[in-house]
């Protein structure tokens, strides 16, 4: 799975651990869980206030990379996943752990007095010191508890990397949203541009008394609606470079952008075939997957408790009491080997109230997987009908631009002649402008498509990211 991404992407990503001081407010009086609660606001308010300021140094990007990394650093659900697949590390070595040996070292140090009738009272400080040695060689608990562990590991490392390749989907969508909205904010300037320009042309012939007053009338109101046109698609592009700069933490400069000549990503397949794969090699699916081996392993846990237990002891012991603390005149040394055996015969029904509790989760996580199973379906193929449909969509688009360029240059050569209303060459302009921001969106909308199938399938790849960031073209200024 870590080839799904580069490792110069890998190699900057923090190893930060959340620290554990606030764990001593467990075991505080609740006065003192009070007072300590302006502290942990307090340090909220500077964590925050700290992450603002990084962000504020870390400059501004450009590049689709940029943000990338940027917001792997940044993103707490990134950080979330890591530590949960930590967490799933630490309870594999934790469960291993319970199947080696064990030691331990004892030591007892006592003040004796013993008292007889007819004899007299004696003292003494009696000294008992231990190294026992103890080896499981069966547990049935222990063993289903570290094959348990095992499968929560690998899923959690299915939903890190689950999480991963959802941030890189996110932000490589809120990228090419912000160059969505700054291309159809270019597109309106030139559309007001041509409203103007006809404007200053219509109030000449007016002045001439060769147009009618509501042939002023009507351009006036055209420039005025495309003027608040602006404004919306100006606030636009402030709320798009808002939600990029807030997933990556990263400022937001002059961005690559996609040129009219770029070569879009391809999908190749049927439908049958992406379905097929998502299926196998979505990570949530993965994930899922192995919750339900997870839980499989904690029934055979707790159908355990009926199983005897089995463990082997070595152990050496210095002494000079006996029974019951009573001195002995020299120090004894005890060595033996034993076998311990453990037969549980009745607990209060405790045991079955637990598998009865462990088979409910394991219903409950083999109909998430099921459930999962349908929405990740259903979502490879809405993507890839929706990602065919933009592939015909486009070459329509750019048909109709075509057809709408020729009918406003039309329109305006027949207005010149008379031919034709200052009405119908407005119309046409704003057809021209509106259908090629209609093209604009289809385009990105194909290019998030793509990525959605690709995140859906478990087969977003970091060829996938680079290739769709080399046809990128860079800002005029920086060329």
């Amino acid at each position: 799975m870590t080839e799904l991404y580069p490792i110069r992407i890998f190699s900057m990503l923090p190893a930060r651990l959340l620290g554990c001081a606030a764990l001593t407010a467990i075991f505080a009086l609740p006065a003192t869980l009070l007072a300590a609660e302006p502290v942990a606001e307090t340090e909220a308010l500077a964590a925050e206030a700290a992450a603002e300021a990084a962000m504020e140094q870390s400059g501004s990007g450009q590049t689709l990379e940029d943000f990338f990394i940027a917001a792997m650093e940044y993103s707490p659900r990134i950080q979330v996943a890591e530590a949960r697949r930590s967490i799933g590390s630490a309870r594999k070595r934790a469960a291993t752990g319970q199947l080696l040996p064990q030691v331990s070292a004892s030591a007892n140090v006592s003040e004796n007095r013993q008292e007889v009738a007819m004899e007299p009272v004696t003292r003494g400080q009696g000294e008992r010191y231990g190294l026992q040695l103890r080896q499981v060689l069966f547990d049935w608990q222990a063993f289903a508890r570290r094959r348990s562990a095992s499968m929560e590991e690998e899923q959690f490392e299915a939903e890190y990397f689950a999480e991963l390749s959802a941030l890189l989907t996110e932000v490589a969508e809120m990228y090419f949203e912000v160059l969505q909205a700054e291309d159809a904010l270019r597109s309106i300037d030139s559309e007001l541009e041509a409203t103007q320009t006809q404007l200053q042309q219509i109030e000449r012939m007016h002045g001439l008394q060769m147009v009618q007053i509501t042939d002023l009338y009507d351009a006036q109101a055209r420039l005025a609606a495309v003027e608040a046109e602006r404004l919306n698609l100006s606030t636009e592009v402030t709320l798009a470079r808002e939600s990029l700069r807030s997933v990556s933490g990263l400022g937001v400069g002059d961005l690559y952008t996609l040129g009219d000549e770029a070569q879009l990503p391809q999908i190749d397949g049927s439908v049958g075939e992406w379905v097929a794969r998502a299926r196998e090699d979505n990570h949530m699916i993965l994930a899922r997957e192995y919750a339900v081996k997870a839980a499989e392993r904690r029934v055979s846990e707790r159908r355990g408790a009926y199983m005897p237990r089995v463990s082997i002891i070595a152990q050496q012991q210095q002494s000079n009491t006996g029974f019951d603390n009573q001195l002995l005149d020299k120090r004894i040394d005890t060595s033996y080997v034993a076998l311990d055996v453990t037969i549980p015969l009745f607990a209060g029904g405790s045991s079955r109230a637990a598998v009865s509790e462990a088979r409910s989760q394991q219903t409950i996580a083999q109909n998430e997987l099921r459930q999962l199973h349908l929405d990740v379906s259903e979502r490879t193929r809405l993507a890839y009908l929706r990602l065919q449909s933009t592939e015909q969509q486009i070459a329509a688009a750019e048909k109709l631009l075509e057809a709408r360029r020729v009918a406003s240059r039309a329109r305006q050569r027949g207005f010149e002649l008379g031919t034709v209303t200052s009405v119908d060459v407005l119309d046409a302009v704003r057809d021209e402008f509106v259908a090629e921001r209609d093209l604009q969106a289809i385009r990105y909308e194909h290019i998030k498509m793509g990525l959605y199938l690709r995140r859906d399938s478990g087969t977003l790849t970091a060829h996938d990211l680079v290739d769709i960031s080399v046809s990128l073209e860079a800002p005029a200024e920086s060329q």
